[in-house]
């Protein structure tokens, strides 16, 4: 963790005590002196702990057996912290490795910066980075480095989450939007739009027959299937923010294309449709944080279809639609045979889902 504090003394039982006393963050878990220590020593080490952070030293150095690296970094701010399916550890964990799984990376490494409120309840720090570690464990990624800073009351709605990823590319892969060629097939690994809608209705007290549970989840394993059966995949995108509607424009931006989608032919589950029919919200716009969308030659589309529904985060894989020449634009054709652009929204219909 940067930014350690020297120990020596602070942990004596002598030493004032303030986060026992109240069981909430308070400024002086942030002003890296006694209570910094603390926090660190007793929640934060015990629940972290690998050979990577054992140095404690401001960063860390990681081998590389060859290839090339793949980094990224991400925050996160949802509100609520804790929703179905999930909270703010476990998706700032699943969201920066999916995004080195896009690069068609293998992570190495991840790194954790944690902006925390005055008040915000011991436990409750306690639950999210338990969930963090966890969701690093079930990776197989250590959390390497990271960092801890502590705002005033009122400054920081609660908790904050950066985290930070390094990753090695294999071999020759090659993924993005400029290697997308007209036929290519657009691939849906799932169901979409299921975190958008499940942070929505926790965070509206919204009451639905059937629980929406966020699909969040770390999809490395299932995109190594892929791209170990279809080489030659052109590109993946995992649709967080702004959903499968944001990505789409986003590559046909990059790859100078239409995008031709079957509005049919996208999966989404009933009760997230029943919840956007109510809402009057486009599932195409909600946010999914445990699936991918994949370009693949039209001669490859059957064979990545198979390699994405072999694994259990794939089964609901499904073409979605096609790569057409013109102007770059993404066309939805109907369920009654139409032909629609697909417009992006102007505002932000679900503020802080990820």
């Amino acid at each position: 963790m940067n930014d350690r504090p020297d120990l020596t003394g602070l942990l004596a039982p002598s030493c004032p005590a303030p986060a026992a006393e109240t069981g909430r963050v308070t400024l002086p878990h942030g002003a890296g002196a006694g209570a910094s220590a603390r926090l660190f020593e007793t929640l934060l080490w015990p629940r972290l702990a690998n050979d990577l952070l054992a140095p404690r030293h401001d960063g860390a150095v990681l081998g590389a057996a060859g290839g090339r690296l793949a980094f990224t970094t991400d925050g996160f701010v949802v509100s609520p912290l804790v929703f179905p399916g999930g909270d703010i550890g476990s998706l700032a964990v699943h969201g920066t490795l999916n995004d080195l799984a896009m690069c068609g990376a293998r992570p190495l490494a991840l790194s954790c910066a944690l902006i925390l409120e005055e008040g915000l309840p011991l436990a409750t720090l306690a639950g999210v980075v338990d969930s963090l570690a966890r969701a690093a464990a079930d990776a197989g990624v250590p959390v390497a480095t990271g960092d801890t800073k502590v705002v005033e009351r009122g400054k920081g709605d609660g908790l904050f989450v950066t985290t930070a990823a390094v990753g090695l590319v294999p071999g020759a892969r090659e993924l993005g939007p400029g290697r997308v060629r007209e036929g290519d097939a657009v691939l849906a690994s799932g169901p979409i739009g299921c975190h958008g809608a499940a942070v929505l209705s926790v965070r509206e007290g919204l009451h639905f027959e059937s629980e929406i549970m966020s699909d969040s989840a770390w999809i490395g394993p299932m995109v190594e299937a892929l791209l170990e059966a279809v080489p030659g995949t052109r590109c993946l995108r995992d649709p967080t923010r702004g959903g499968l509607g944001a990505v789409l424009h986003e590559i046909a931006r990059g790859a100078g294309a239409e995008l031709e989608i079957d509005e049919a032919a996208v999966p989404v589950d009933a009760p997230v449709r029943a919840a956007c029919e109510l809402l009057g919200l486009d599932p195409l716009f909600l946010a999914s944080e445990g699936r991918c969308v994949a370009f693949v030659a039209e001669a490859d589309a059957e064979r990545a279809l198979a390699a994405l529904r072999s694994h259990p985060l794939g089964r609901g894989a499904a073409r979605i639609g096609r790569v057409r020449a013109g102007a770059p634009r993404v066309v939805v054709r109907t369920r009654m045979g139409a032909r629609r652009l697909l417009v992006l929204p102007e505002g932000e219909p679900l503020p802080r889902i990820c």
